[in-house]
């Protein structure tokens, strides 16, 4: 998957100025789903730091449940406490682990930051083990450097 062809529709999603900021994340959830064949389920968490809890903003995929994830709880919620990108390769071998659908077998997670303060993240489920590389990695913190211009 060479990212690099990606990136300016990204850019071009993100500056669109006939859409709000949830339509833009809404259509960048799209772009990134249709573009990359094993990104499944694709959206943001915002997070609320007086509850020390995620929101489920834009997304794109099958219906979930976890609309509020505790900060701690699931990968998400251990991204909103690490600050780190966190990548599962199969998520059957993690304990901390909320299962949202029998078909997801990985996830990557990375946060999102403005102005050095994590605000969410953009979380990707894929139904195929061991999808993600360091290029996936790199590519997803370009995508919410350009989000973050949006806040």
């Amino acid at each position: 998957m060479n990212f690099e062809t990606l990136k300016p529709e990204v850019i071009a999603i993100l500056s669109n100025e006939k859409n709000t900021r949830d339509e833009k994340l809404k259509s960048l959830c799209q772009f990134l789903s249709d573009s990359v064949d094993y990104y499944n389920w694709v959206g943001f968490y915002f997070a609320n730091h007086e509850n020390k809890t995620l929101h489920l903003g834009p997304y794109v995929g099958a219906e979930t449940d976890h609309t509020v994830i505790p900060f701690g709880k699931g990968i998400c919620g251990q991204v909103a406490e690490s600050n780190a990108n966190f990548v599962v390769p199969d998520v059957s071998a993690q304990d901390n682990y909320i299962a949202c659908s029998f078909t997801v077998k990985s996830e990557i997670v990375v946060p999102l930051f403005v102005k050095d303060v994590n605000i969410g993240q953009i979380d990707i489920d894929s139904h195929v083990i061991d999808p993600f590389t360091e290029n996936d990695e790199r590519f997803l913190e370009f995508v919410n450097q350009e989000v973050a211009k949006l806040f």
